[in-house]
């Protein structure tokens, strides 16, 4: 299928690894120019040099970090300089630690809260209008399953993910008759660093190997595995494309069918 974007400029944040970078790598593929940002300038201009040697997509890249007040500002100059506009704004962020809600705090709800929820909601803002204005967009907010069915001791990511959920839907609604979409990925079990911390607490919590944790997860996920990089990636590649234009205002899972409600 071709998905309409060669050419196209797209921002993905949080891309120095992960979930962010196989978008990125997934984007440019299909001919897209990408911008990716992250906290690692090393690891940043080492992936813009893989996906540049692919020959497909240009890559450039961007230090900026979602915690930082200046965040916003960096991201939408190095768009205009980088990039000179934007078609497709890929919103992902690194999850918070893992715990209860007994030990959330009012320091740890704030702090992710601007990182997870206020700077991708404020970075949106800024860059909306020019999507409207050229009447083409896409915008795709990565959550996490947990806004479906809630995830045992993630309870800081259960609390905050289902904001971005409300606020993805209201946009849809607002921008729809620009040409502009709005969904929502959501990711389950999928091999990344993250669920590899995650699997760690699980052990280091219960005292029990992470093999045994990892077995059991898998077992409950209908596909019986964890999910691939590329696979997620290609979900959102093709949310970001043009046969796409009548989706938005969805979220779509991307779990192996781990999640058991309708």
């Amino acid at each position: 299928m071709d998905l309409g974007i060669k050419g196209k400029r797209a921002l993905i944040l949080a891309s120095s690894k992960g979930l962010g970078y196989g978008i990125a790598v997934a984007l440019a593929r299909e001919g897209a120019d990408v911008l990716i940002c992250g906290r690692s300038s090393e690891r940043l201009a080492a992936n813009c040099a893989t996906i540049n040697a692919e020959g497909k997509g240009k890559a450039d890249w961007l230090q900026a970090d979602l915690s930082h007040p200046d965040f916003v500002r960096t991201v939408t100059e190095g768009v205009a300089e980088k990039l000179g506009g934007l078609d497709i704004l890929v919103n992902n962020s690194g999850g918070p630690t893992p715990g209860t809600t007994e030990d959330m705090t009012a320091e740890n709800l704030e702090s992710y809260f601007v990182s997870m929820v206020a700077r991708i909601i404020t970075l949106t803002n800024a860059l909306l209008p020019a999507m409207k204005a050229q009447g083409w967009g896409r915008i795709l907010t990565v959550a996490s399953s947990g806004v479906i069915e809630p995830l045992a001791n993630l309870a800081l990511s259960n609390t905050l993910r289902p904001a971005l959920a409300g606020w993805s839907k209201t946009l849809a609604t607002e921008i729809a008759g620009h040409g502009v979409t709005s969904n929502m990925l959501l990711p389950g079990s999928i091999a990344t660093d993250r669920l590899d911390d995650l699997d760690g607490a699980a052990a280091k919590r219960t005292g029990r190997p992470m093999a045994d944790i990892r077995a059991e997860k898998q077992a409950r996920i209908p596909v019986g595995r964890y999910g691939r990089v590329d696979e997620f990636a290609a979900t959102a590649a093709f949310l970001c494309s043009e046969p796409a234009s009548y989706i938005t205002g969805a979220m779509i899972r991307c779990d192996g069918g781990a999640a058991r409600s309708v």
